[in-house]
Formats: structure tokens, C-alpha cells, sequence
């Protein structure tokens, strides 16, 4: 009884929200071009290596050796509690004495980076072009903004880019990759004054993509990059030509809604002999509660959580590590290790942190999670507006929201490319290059036929 009360319960919720959300068909705001730094406006696109002076190096080694102990982890407890303090111990003595900053350093500006002035901020960014390209092939090179989230970098890209930028196969095209660390990440500095969501990054992204010389470009995103890539395509739908992303999802009442009725009758939300694959509105929330502390502390707070990783790089390797281990695989809190190494060297992992450290990033890069919720950001209701340029959805299991493609043609009307991953997690880029650089490349192949068959 109470199980049939509480579906027509839902039921009669989900008419009512599907009724008023088709009700209103809502005008793309226009919005202004705002000036979020102090520095003069400038068009110059300047040359940048990253460089970082011994003191700050031998700042860092000695803060890392004069640590504090840690607490020791409850008996069999593993990650569960968070980062196992033995293993910490284990990432820092490495760091310490192993890490080699100057060889990594090195490999980190492998590529050619530039920083530019947009709306008063430098912005920093790779831009590979492809190189040495067979002339008997007759390849198109088409523009790609890669767009990384936080806690990641443009360290997420080093494995990707050649993959993108050399030709594949039964492939006319190949890729000229451009790959900005966001606003308050990295070298791109953050914003002076409150306000810039991924919305406003969106305006920024535009300008630096025009400012090189693309009109037409397509976007590839993951965590704040699939939101900042989807509000590009909402917002400029004349350049973006096609967006590809590793991270879909739909949380409104109404995919909720249906989320629910697809726990009891997958059929009915277009999941058949994949069911299995999504997992019920319970385990959805229940893995966000779960995992989404630091959440609520960025997006009210940040300010107080930077202080407290800003003067300790022990601090933030626990902070930013623990999210590498459950985003890439929630099962790997039950390692004493925490399946670090399953997917990432202790390279790759500190590489990404040197960036967050040298640059004294962390708190810019947090404040994105207040502004993105603040009201002044949420009164645009730009979530409202479906994407409909060309869409991707590259589903990885281990993502923190996967989501059925029916579930998501609200927001995603123009999906032509839905795909189920064998494997990988929340840092697709990082974690499985060569499965998102094929996706990346179906799509694209499929974006042009249909531009050929509309042309």
C-alpha cells in the first residue's frame, strides 16, 4: 500500500513538473562583456613558460619535511574516512625527496603556452598546432577548445593532445588544440570582484577563441569544463560547432522524477538491457551526500578552505589526492592505497598540485563554487536553456552522475552521440586519454557528414 501511495505520489509530481517546465520557452539573456581584473586591456598574446625560482622550491621542501604527524587511520578503515594518513605520509616523503620538479617542469612546457589579456585578466593557455601532416591526405585541421574543472589543471591534457593533434585513423581531419587553465586556475588569474560563474568564463572562453582567429570552433569539457562548454553552446551557437562532453547530467525535479520511475520500470526512460549500468535516484543521492562535502564548504565558504590549504602543501595534496581516488573509482576507498596508482603515476598526481601550489591558486580556483550558486548567477537560469548545436555525451562508469541519454534530451535536444565507456571515472583525460580522444574523434566525424549533407 504504502509503495503504490508513494507512486502516484511521484506520478502526479512528475505531470506537474513536466507541465510547468514546457510551459515557458525562455529568451537567452544578452549579457555584458565585464571587466573582471585590474590589468590594462591588451590584444598582445605574449609566450609563457612556466618557471618557478628555487626559493619557493626550497620553501616547499621545507614545509614538507617540518609537517606535522598525523592521526593514525582507524584499524581496516582504508580511505573511508578520507585519506589514510600512512599513505599520505608515503606521497609526501616522495614529493619531498623523489619529485623532480626541473625534469617535470620541463615536460610541462613541452607545449606551447601563451597568456593573453581578456576583459582585464591574463589568461593562460596551450596551443598546439598539428605539425608534419601527410600532404597526401588532404587533412582539414578544425579548432578544439579542451576545458578542464576543478580539482584538476591543463595537467589532465598531457596524455590527450597528441592523441588529438596527429592523424587517426579513417580520419580526414585532425585537431588544433586549444587549452586555457579556467579563470582563478593555474596561471589565469581570478577575478577581482565577485561574479564570474562559468557563465561569465563562457564570455571570456569566446573572446580568446575569437581573439586567435576562430569564429567556428568545436568544445570539449569535463566537470566546470562540460558546464562552461554547454554555456557556450547555449549562449554563442553560431561558433560553437559541435560540443562533446565527459560529464551529462540533467538534476532537475523532472529528471529526478524520472530517475525514480526508471529504478521500478527502466523501460520506461529508454533503458532496457543496460539498466543495470544507471543506478536508482537513491544511489544518486546518496553518493552525492556522501561525496559532496567539499562541495557545500566551497560554495559558501571558500575563502576559509583556501586560507587552510594555502600555507600547507601536505594540506592540499590530502584535500585534492582524496578526490582522485573516489572520482576515479568509489570502490578504491576500500585500498589502503587508494587505487592512486591504478590510473595515475605519483608524477602526474603531484605535477597537478605543483600548479595549484606555485601559483598560489587554490582559493581563486574554489570561489568558482560560490559564484556558480550564488543568486545573482542562478537568477539567469541559463540550465534552462536547452544546447542545440550538435551534442556528445562520452558516459564513463564511474562518473559521479551517469545518466540515460532520455533523461538528458531536455537539456541535450541535438545529442547525436551517446556513448557507454568500458571503463574510467570522473578525469576521463587524465585517466583514459586514448577512450576519450576515439570518442572525441566519432563525434567530430559524425558533426561533419551531417555539415556536408546540410551544406
Amino acid at each position: 500500500m504504502w509503495k503504490t501511495t508513494t507512486m502516484l505520489g511521484f506520478i502526479a509530481a512528475g505531470i506537474a513538473i513536466y507541465l510547468s517546465g514546457s510551459a515557458v520557452d525562455p529568451k537567452i539573456p544578452n549579457l555584458p562583456e565585464k571587466n573582471w581584473g585590474s590589468k590594462k586591456a591588451s590584444t598582445e598574446i605574449r609566450p609563457f613558460k612556466i618557471i618557478v625560482s628555487p626559493t619557493v622550491l626550497d620553501d616547499l621542501k621545507y614545509r614538507l619535511a617540518h609537517r606535522r604527524s598525523y592521526t593514525e587511520p582507524l584499524e581496516n578503515a582504508a580511505w573511508t574516512y578520507g585519506i589514510s594518513s600512512k599513505f599520505l605520509n608515503t606521497i609526501l616523503d616522495y614529493w619531498k625527496d623523489k619529485y623532480n620538479w626541473s625534469e617535470r617542469q620541463a615536460l610541462l612546457n613541452k607545449y606551447p603556452q601563451y597568456i593573453t589579456n581578456i576583459q582585464g585578466l591574463d589568461i593562460h593557455f596551450y596551443h598546439i598546432k598539428p605539425t608534419n601532416l601527410p600532404k597526401d591526405k588532404n587533412l582539414k585541421v578544425l579548432p578544439l577548445l579542451l576545458l578542464h574543472g576543478w580539482p584538476g589543471s591543463i595537467v589532465e591534457f598531457q596524455k590527450i593532445i597528441p592523441m588529438l593533434t596527429k592523424p587517426w585513423p579513417n580520419q580526414d581531419f585532425v585537431f588544433e588544440i586549444i587549452a586555457p587553465s579556467l579563470p582563478g586556475y593555474g596561471f589565469s588569474d581570478g577575478a577581482i570582484r565577485p561574479g564570474m560563474s562559468t557563465v561569465q568564463i563562457s564570455i571570456v572562453f569566446k573572446n580568446l577563441m575569437q581573439r586567435l582567429g576562430h569564429e567556428k570552433f568545436y568544445i570539449q569539457g569535463g566537470d566546470w569544463g562540460s558546464l562552461i562548454a554547454t554555456n557556450m553552446g547555449v549562449l554563442f551557437p553560431e561558433k560553437a560547432i559541435g560540443v562533446h562532453l565527459n560529464m551529462c547530467s540533467a538534476l532537475t525535479l523532472k529528471s529526478m522524477f524520472w530517475t525514480y520511475i526508471g529504478s521500478y520500470f527502466p523501460s520506461l526512460v529508454g533503458v532496457n538491457e543496460n539498466y543495470s549500468a544507471f543506478p536508482s535516484l537513491g544511489q544518486v543521492l546518496s553518493h552525492l551526500i556522501e561525496e559532496s562535502g567539499y562541495f557545500h564548504l566551497q560554495t559558501t565558504k571558500p575563502d576559509t578552505i583556501g586560507a587552510a590549504l594555502t600555507s600547507s602543501p601536505d594540506a592540499l595534496a590530502a584535500y585534492i589526492l582524496e578526490k582522485f581516488s573516489t572520482w576515479t573509482n568509489t570502490a578504491y576507498k576500500q585500498r589502503d592505497d587508494g587505487g592512486l596508482l591504478e590510473k595515475y603515476t605519483l608524477d602526474e598526481l603531484l605535477d597537478n598540485l605543483m600548479i595549484y601550489w606555485i601559483s598560489n591558486s587554490i582559493t581563486t580556483s574554489v570561489r568558482l563554487y560560490a559564484e556558480n550558486f550564488s543568486s545573482a548567477n542562478r537568477a539567469l537560469k541559463i540550465d534552462d536553456f536547452p544546447l542545440k548545436v550538435p551534442s556528445a555525451c562520452a558516459v564513463f562508469p564511474q562518473e559521479l552522475v551517469v545518466q540515460p541519454q532520455s533523461l538528458l534530451k531536455d537539456r541535450y535536444p541535438n545529442m547525436i552521440h551517446y556513448n557507454m565507456m568500458p571503463r574510467g571515472g570522473h578525469f576521463a583525460a587524465f585517466e583514459e586519454p586514448r577512450l576519450l580522444a576515439d570518442d572525441i574523434f566519432s563525434f567530430v566525424n559524425k558533426t561533419e557528414e551531417l555539415r556536408k549533407q546540410s551544406s
